[in-house]
């Protein structure tokens, strides 16, 4: 940008009154990073791993609990987790790790199925805002400068909400200067928008009108299910933004499928059902999206993947292809090259390192990373992970703490490196950030700081 520095100083400020996350190239603002896909175009790291010594450890930081992923702008890495009773905003120097501001609110939050009890949603970072969302569904906007509040919606308490299975976990988004977050709610607001600045509703959508009328299409030889049996909306995916057909949508999976909706008024576009037969299951994995292609893909019961078409007009999906060949839990895969890299698998005996072919779903290999049955030691392996895609290369968290370097390649699974951190343990399923050749990894108790540079 060949800008003066005052007008960059005022572009910035715009946009952060804007409500769009801006900021260096290689920011890591929101969940995902700043392409939504986890990919940056930093260059300059490392390719291996020195054996027995491992990569340069800048700082660390305790933590409470939660799943919630690191989100860097400029100098500022926030991480929203628990301690006690209290759901903590926290704001560090991205650099030295030294503790910049913290904000508190109080949780009664208690996970049913004996997981932790900490938040689930990464934060959302804008050059003067923070944005959360709570275990609980609070839904809260910060001054990035010293932390305090702006505003905040109870979301539980303002809206008709079934309880969830694991409490709220899909992270809003920013689209067109709107703040979109799904919460779930009944009859006809299982996504909203709000105003980035006041926290006001700008519109309400999806709810079960969009889904009556269509069957729940199983595998070949399983039974259809009726819609009415399924009145849960919000899933824990996050919602993606693309241009389609020249039109800005917003891609949703809520607990039903998938549904495609105009970022400007809430308008359902079109939807399609996809989740697994059984009560117990959720979708967690959010959308890919390519030119006028879409894949979701979840891990319980035989959901597998589907890929869709946007057909000409953005007037309805059609099916490319589907299958079993990815089955995604948590993690997102990450698209290079015509082809996805993920871990495949719903729980750790399950765990599967695959290549697919995007065009296809092709399985082009597959490397098993099932952990051992027996108890003892944390295993030599990744389990089920993340990646970061960046400078050629994949760069792997495995929820034991393993960091990986892959190369990517659709005719072998070719590693480069490994190296089982000490400070971190399983699970570490938030995944990593990358900002600045610093990567941001993060288990239950503990946030690192690695140093990724090329020396």
């Amino acid at each position: 940008m060949n800008l003066p520095r005052a007008a960059l100083a005022l572009s910035l400020a715009a946009a952060g009154v804007a409500g769009i996350p801006c900021g260096r190239a290689d920011d890591w603002p929101c969940l995902l990073g700043p392409n939504h896909d986890a990919t940056s175009a930093e260059t300059g790291l490392v390719a291996g791993i020195p054996a027995g010594v491992g990569l340069p450890v800048v700082w660390k930081h305790d933590l409470g609990t939660g799943y919630s992923a690191p989100s860097v702008l400029g100098n500022l890495l926030v991480v929203f987790h628990r301690t006690g009773n209290e759901e903590i905003t926290l704001a560090l120097d991205a650099r030295k790790g030294w503790e910049r501001w913290h904000a508190t609110q109080p949780t009664r939050y208690q996970d049913p199925y004996g997981y932790n009890n900490g938040p689930r949603c990464t934060p959302l970072l804008t050059a003067r805002r923070v944005y959360t969302f709570g275990a609980e569904g609070k839904l809260t906007c910060l001054d990035a400068a010293d932390g305090k509040l702006v505003w905040q919606r109870d979301t539980a308490k303002e809206f008709e909400i079934p309880e969830a299975f694991f409490g709220v976990g899909a992270t809003p988004i920013l689209e067109g200067g709107k703040l979109i977050v799904m919460i779930g709610g009944q009859p006809n607001s299982g996504v909203i928008a709000v105003d980035p600045e006041t926290g006001r509703t700008l519109w309400e959508s999806v709810g079960e009108k969009n889904w009556q009328g269509q069957p729940m299409l199983g595998w070949p030889g399983e039974p259809k299910i009726d819609w009415r049996r399924w009145e849960k909306t919000a899933s824990y995916s996050t919602p993606l933004a693309a241009t389609v057909n020249g039109e800005r949508l917003v891609f949703a999976v809520m607990r039903q499928g998938l549904v495609a909706l105009d970022p400007k008024d809430g308008a359902v576009r079109f939807s399609r059902w996809f989740r697994a037969r059984v009560d117990d299951s959720v979708n967690a994995m959010s959308p890919v999206a390519v030119g006028n292609d879409v894949l979701v893909s979840s891990a319980y019961y035989r959901s597998g993947s589907v890929q869709l078409r946007v057909e000409p007009g953005n007037k309805g999906f059609a099916e490319n292809w589907k299958g079993l060949g990815l089955e995604m839990h948590w993690s997102q895969p990450v698209l290079v090259d015509g082809h996805l890299y993920g871990f495949s698998g719903r729980n750790e005996p399950d765990a599967v390192l695959r290549c697919v072919e995007w065009k296809t779903g092709t399985v082009k290999w597959e490397r098993s990373e099932r952990w051992p049955k027996h108890g003892g030691e944390q295993p030599e392996v990744f389990g089920r992970g993340s990646f970061v895609v960046a400078d050629g290369r994949l760069y792997a968290l495995g929820e034991g703490g393993m960091i990986g370097i892959f190369k990517p390649n659709a005719g072998a699974c070719e590693e480069l490196a490994r190296w089982q951190m000490p400070d971190l343990h399983y699970p570490c399923w938030a995944g990593p950030a990358l900002s600045d050749r610093k990567l941001y990894v993060r288990s239950e108790d503990k946030l690192v700081c690695l140093d990724l540079a090329r020396k």
